[in-house]
């Protein structure tokens, strides 16, 4: 098991650039299932989350490789074995999204409840909902979704949940509608842009979907799809992980490249509220950030897109532990994402939980620590910390980490950032 030792205090210059958006890459990957002949995948990011996805596809049948450039081929060569086991889909969440591409293309798919980050509840009750809709007969059985159908057919499906829609719900349950008979129409469909990307793949490969960004999604049933070439979106959780990085660390010699602004505006606006100021380049596909001043307190409530995105609420409950006065954080989608605080803590913010809202009094200066890494977002945070720490700050179990961010103490340390990887 590896960590990571920081020494606190450096600026960060240079440029740093994005990796593809792995909430893209993940469900394009099990959306490969439903098609016929190759797709070739740009821009797909080298993470451990990706890597546990190639596996769960190569049980499945599905072929994938890598060139020499990066680029991802995938195709389905066997359709055996429909069923994607405990022991692969416990390692992450979004594993349950090959069961729509698995029963709209074989009419049978068995899936192991999801794991992933201990972040608080997340039931898979909306995929079910959805795919029940469409005509799928759902059971479960020794913690296996297992679902089957003679023919899938068009319908209207309401996708709203208590915490907002579904991200990956969405995802699921348009795949599995491409080759469904008819016309599908899902409401209060999830807007991320990771949905467009999606459905622009899709889109690509002989799907007619119309509405994606938006929260009503048609979907005119096909009778098949044909592999394609497609490039996947920059990751704007990474691209806002380093702007709040810059910000920390009053960093305004570093250029942060291969970005889509336009998709991060919630998070900038925030940027801006608390005295940062936010300086597009390339036409909004590179930014940088300058500090002019002293970080000011805001409140933030995390919302579905195109609100402010819970993965960067930790990220962002780092920048506030610096503001000068109180801020409120309330986490609206996850309300028991807050296992960072008592690291924080540790470090010496000031930080009060109550319920789903975190009460943030700026301090002076964060102090290193040893400290644990409990998720993937909660790592990102614990980074950005040990930057701006005074002293030597070490995190364990950063396998979280890696889940999410590709090489993210390389290119940090080529940055000027005092950073190592060292095994337990």
């Amino acid at each position: 098991m590896d960590k990571f030792i920081i020494q606190g205090g450096a600026t960060l210059r240079g440029e740093i650039t994005i990796s593809g958006a792995k909430n893209s890459a993940l469900p394009i990957l099990a959306a490969t299932l439903l098609v016929d002949g190759p797709s070739t995948l740009a821009n797909v990011p080298n993470l451990a989350d990706i890597r546990a996805q190639l596996d769960l596809l190569g049980d499945l049948g599905c072929d994938t490789r890598r060139d020499e450039n990066g680029v991802l081929t995938a195709e389905v060569t066997s359709t055996d074995n429909s069923w994607a086991t405990y022991d692969r889909v416990r390692k992450m969440r979004a594993s349950i999204s090959v069961l729509g591409p698995l029963l709209a293309r074989r009419g049978y798919a068995r899936v192991s409840m999801p794991g992933g980050c201990a972040i608080g509840s997340r039931p898979v009750d909306l995929h079910l909902r959805g795919l029940e809709a469409l005509g799928a007969k759902i059971e479960l059985d020794n913690g296996d979704i297992i679902a089957s159908c003679d023919k899938l057919r068009g319908t209207e499906i309401f996708l709203g949940g208590a915490f907002g829609s579904t991200v990956l719900g969405t995802m699921n349950v348009l795949s599995a509608a491409t080759l469904a008979e008819g016309t599908t129409v899902i409401e209060s469909a999830a807007c991320e842009p990771e949905v467009v990307d999606l459905v622009t793949y899709l889109n690509a490969c002989g799907a007619k979907i119309s509405g994606a960004g938006s929260p009503r999604i048609t979907i005119e049933g096909v009778e098949r799809l044909t592999g394609c070439d497609h490039t996947v979106i920059p990751d704007r959780i990474e691209a806002g992980t380093f702007l709040i990085a810059a910000a920390a660390t009053k960093s305004d010699d570093l250029l942060i490249q291969n970005i889509h602004l336009r998709d991060m505006m919630a998070l900038v606006d925030k940027l801006r509220e608390v005295g940062i100021v936010v300086v597009p380049e390339n036409n909004g596909t590179a930014a940088r950030v300058v500090v002019p001043g002293e970080i000011l307190p805001t409140d933030i409530t995390t919302q579905p897109h195109p609100g402010f995105p819970t993965d960067v609420q930790a990220q962002m409950m780092v920048l506030l532990s610096l503001a000068n006065g109180n801020s409120v954080l309330t986490e609206k989608i996850f309300p028991d994402r807050f296992l960072h605080v008592p690291e924080l803590l540790r470090m010496g913010a000031n930080i009060r939980k109550e319920g789903p809202t975190s009460i943030i009094t700026g301090v002076d200066q964060l102090i290193g620590a040893p400290v644990m890494a409990s998720d993937l977002r909660a790592s990102a945070a614990l980074v950005i910390a040990g930057l701006v720490a005074r002293g030597e700050t070490t995190i364990r179990r950063v396998y979280h980490i890696d889940r999410g961010y590709e090489h993210i103490e390389t290119k940090l340390a080529a940055c000027g950032a005092t950073i190592r990887r060292e095994k337990e």
